[in-house]
């Protein structure tokens, strides 16, 4: 690849990220579920800890009994936090987002991925025995392999939200996952319903994000960056 071409790639990249929002009010319009699956398959290429890939998804698509139980179960946890469980800092914290405890988009969102973490996994011996093997660096590895997802279903023209309802241990239950596995997030997945709107927000200026170190010999580390 020349450095033209790089240059191309780069800014295309960065101008699709530029304009992904979190959608809370999705349409019903189906989804090709290929679309989907390749945004899994280039989460599941993400760098991990020991290589130990310590995750796994679960989609859901046209399943409305168990969407349903899931929305009610993750609406009595919400309706729990936001009435009596979450702090006043943390409700001011939210309260330019305009969200609250109702979660439509688990019944509305043509795809629900579940990403679970494994804190260790399980190997079976030929004799049948099974042994704990500990994994390590899980959530870090599990979180860039969910930003590597939102990016994937991003650049595919999809929306997405990350949920995560709190407590989540409902969800490994219902979903009958295995005992090392617990819940780290809830994507819907799918395009923003008709009038759907996003609240103002400000994004942090690439100054106060980015500290360059170009030469180690000067006296100063911390230098703002010269393009912004």
């Amino acid at each position: 690849m020349t450095l033209a071409a790089r240059r191309s790639a780069s800014a295309r990249f960065l101008d699709v990220m530029r304009r992904r929002r979190s959608i809370r009010d999705f349409s019903t319009r189906p989804v090709p579920r290929e679309l989907v699956v390749n945004a899994v398959r280039a989460a599941a290429l993400a760098p991990s800890g020991a290589n130990q890939q310590p995750w796994r998804f679960v989609l859901i698509g046209d399943a409305p009994e168990l969407r349903r139980r899931i929305r009610e179960a993750a609406e009595a946890e919400e309706r729990a936090n936001y009435e009596h469980r979450m702090s006043p800092e943390w409700l001011a914290a939210l309260e330019p987002l305009q969200t609250d405890w109702r979660k439509p988009h688990l019944t509305d969102a043509p795809w629900l991925i579940v990403v679970l973490e494994q804190p260790y996994g399980v190997r079976i011996e030929p004799d049948g025995t099974r042994h704990k093997v500990k994994h390590y660096y899980v959530r870090e590895s599990v979180g860039i392999a969910v930003g590597i997802l939102i990016a994937s279903l991003t650049h595919a023209g999809l929306a997405t939200l990350t949920h995560t309802p709190s407590p989540m241990g409902f969800l490994a239950k219902m979903l009958g996952r295995a005992a090392n596995e617990r819940p780290f997030v809830v994507i819907p997945v799918g395009y923003p319903a008709g009038g759907a709107t996003v609240p103002r927000i400000r994004r942090k200026r690439l100054a106060d994000v980015l500290v360059e170190v170009l030469d180690r010999s000067d006296e100063g580390l911390g230098r703002e960056p010269r393009t912004g």
